[in-house]
């Protein structure tokens, strides 16, 4: 089963794609290397629903279904830069910023519905390294931003 197949059978709808202001670019790739900006967990019409910080304003089953949709940000980047998510033979690493209160220790728990939505579009191939990392704030209030990295055919 093709990526987009395996994508549309899962009934994932990839909201956007939301490019970053100018001068950034929603995705590059060079070298058979994609990379991501940033994505926030954009809903279809463009709203970042929660926001706040984990461990305060938002609870961690908030957490993760955010960073299910930041991801799912992500690859309509990626999607937008490429022209199918067919072209992608290998999930390389994500990185994963959780802005959260001070004593929020369950980043790895709110980077793992990232993770999840990755392996279900990509299977075996969307295994990945990852990085969750707790911050003060991100941009505009979003609870959770996500950068992605992988192999494409050029």
């Amino acid at each position: 089963m093709t990526h987009e197949a395996r994508l549309a059978a899962a009934g994932i709808v990839l909201p956007g794609p939301f490019a970053p202001h100018p001068p950034l670019l929603g995705c590059l790739v060079v070298q058979g290397v994609a990379r991501t900006s940033g994505a926030l967990p954009r809903d279809p019409d463009g709203r970042i629903e929660p926001t706040g910080r984990l461990g305060a304003e938002v609870g961690i089953d908030a957490g993760v279904t955010a960073a299910g949709l930041a991801a799912a940000n992500a690859l309509a980047l990626l999607r937008a830069e490429v022209g199918s998510l067919d072209a992608v033979t290998r999930v390389l690493a994500m990185t994963v910023y959780v802005a959260c209160a001070p004593d929020f220790t369950e980043l790895p728990a709110v980077a793992d519905g990232a993770s999840r939505l990755l392996v279900d579009v990509f299977g075996e191939a969307g295994r990945h390294t990852r990085a969750a990392i707790g911050v003060a704030a991100l941009p505009r209030g979003a609870p959770v931003e996500v950068e992605l990295s992988a192999l494409v055919d050029e």
